[in-house]
C-alpha cells in the first residue's frame, strides 16, 4: 500500500470516531441495549406482573440492571474521563 494512501486512511479513521466519542457513546448505548432487551423480552420484567414478588425480585431485573449500569457509567466514569481527556488534549497542544 502506498504510504500516502495509508496516511489518508488513518486520518479518515481518526476523524470517524475519536476516543472521546467512543467513551461518550458507551453509556447511552448500554442504556439503549437495556431498553431494547426489556422490549424484546417483557416477561423478564416482573414489575409488569408483580404477583407474590418481593421488593428485591422487582428491583433486581437484568434489563433494568443493564440500563442502570449505563447510567452509572455515564455519570461516574465517562464524565470525569472526558474531562481528563480534554485537559490532556489542551496541555498537549
Amino acid at each position: 500500500m502506498h504510504p500516502s494512501l495509508a496516511h489518508t486512511l488513518s486520518e479518515r479513521r481518526a476523524r470517524w470516531l475519536s476516543p472521546e466519542q467512543v467513551v461518550s457513546l458507551l453509556g447511552p448505548l448500554t442504556v439503549a441495549a437495556g431498553v431494547v432487551w426489556a422490549i424484546v423480552q417483557p416477561w423478564r420484567l416482573t414489575v409488569l406482573h408483580p404477583l407474590h414478588q418481593g421488593f428485591w425480585w422487582l428491583v433486581v431485573e437484568p434489563p433494568l440492571l443493564v440500563a442502570g449500569a449505563g447510567v452509572l457509567f455515564t455519570l461516574v466514569v465517562a464524565k470525569p474521563l472526558l474531562a481528563d481527556l480534554e485537559a490532556h488534549r489542551a496541555t498537549a497542544r
